[in-house]
């Protein structure tokens, strides 16, 4: 039986292009702020898989934009009563139900701070949108499954898509509209990742370099969250300086693998940890008509499908994660 998991991440080419026509001029009038502002440094804020999406955002804006961007460290304001000198930054908070009202408390903070506001939010008339001095829609319409799939997704094409404009990169921009197509491929393609691999595993690492590694969060917490599987995101560079004698013991390793500037040193890793005794999987997506910041989202989409399967097959419900919620309250 089909899970709201899945139909809501097969959704995703539809609600990506309807969102990318509607946001054209939004985009247009934020990018002719931003420019104005000419801001210093950029600062991401969220939790979950909007922290993950901030991650991508990370490499995105210090890649193509050479703006530096940090993340907020909610326990600064939220415990240490601590406020930041934030004139000439812009922050982006990233939320799908823009309701937390940890979030709206570091966001009124940052905001007095000193900080352009920015909500990159699902839900356009929540009090995160009325808080913020400008809103990026996600417009991933209403997401009733727990794990994230379809607003993942569709925030990582927003971001794209303001740092297109923002940039003036008319062929980022171009690629951009034909990324549903891309989308709707994969979705009518093999699965990657199976119980097979994952049924009998207790632990595995997701190792990815660039914006591979900024999905790799995604995806171990997609492990944890829908198959109870302990999995943890690592560079591929990073996983070298010392976590790599985990592999001795036959360690699991999801290799996230993606075709851009960072794949021949990426893969180099990948064939050590092999050459060690590794146990593989690999989630990739080859196709040289696709731009390669493109890439990212259509690995992720096939992984999605996957785990949700793979939850099924393994007697879960990928729909009821025990002890999540979509809202969840911290400090």
């Amino acid at each position: 039986m089909a899970s709201l998991m899945a139909s809501e991440a097969l959704s995703t080419p539809e609600i990506i292009a309807n969102q990318l026509q509607s946001n054209q001029p939004v985009v247009e009038e934020l990018v002719q702020k931003l420019k104005e502002l000419d801001p210093s440094m950029i600062m991401m804020v969220g939790r979950g898989s909007s922290d993950h999406a901030g991650v991508f955002a990370k490499y995105l804006f210090e890649i193509e934009l050479g703006l530096p961007v940090s993340f907020a460290a909610p326990s600064v304001g939220g415990v240490y009563n601590k406020t930041l000198k934030l004139d000439k930054s812009v922050a982006i908070i990233i939320s799908q139900s823009g309701k937390s009202p940890d979030l709206l408390k570091q966001t009124q903070a940052i905001k007095d701070s000193g900080a352009f506001c920015i909500a990159l939010v699902n839900d356009g008339y929540s009090p995160l949108a009325a808080l913020a001095d400008a809103v990026l829609p996600v417009r991933a319409q209403a997401e009733l499954a727990v794990a994230a799939t379809k607003s993942y997704l569709s925030t990582l094409s927003a971001l794209l898509h303001l740092t297109a404009v923002w940039n003036g990169d008319d062929k980022l921009l171009s690629d951009l509209q034909s990324l549903p197509v891309h989308l709707n491929n994969v979705c009518n393609g093999y699965a990657q990742l199976g119980a097979d691999f994952l049924r009998h595993l207790r632990h595995c690492v997701v190792l990815g370099r660039g914006f591979g590694y900024a999905i790799s969060r995604e995806i171990a917490l997609k492990l944890k969250e829908v198959c109870g599987i302990h999995a943890e995101a690592f560079s591929s560079a990073e996983f070298i300086h010392g976590p790599v004698t985990l592999v001795e013991n036959d360690l699991a390793i999801i290799n996230v693998d993606i075709a851009d500037e960072s794949q021949e040193v990426h893969l180099q890793q990948i064939e050590n940890v092999k050459n060690r005794g590794a146990v593989l999987s690999h989630l990739t997506y080859v196709d040289k008509n696709v731009h390669p910041r493109l890439l990212p989202l259509v690995v992720m989409l096939r992984f999605y499908l996957d785990i949700e399967v793979t939850a099924q097959e393994m007697g879960l419900n990928p729909d009821s994660p025990p002890g999540l919620k979509k809202v969840t309250e911290t400090v």
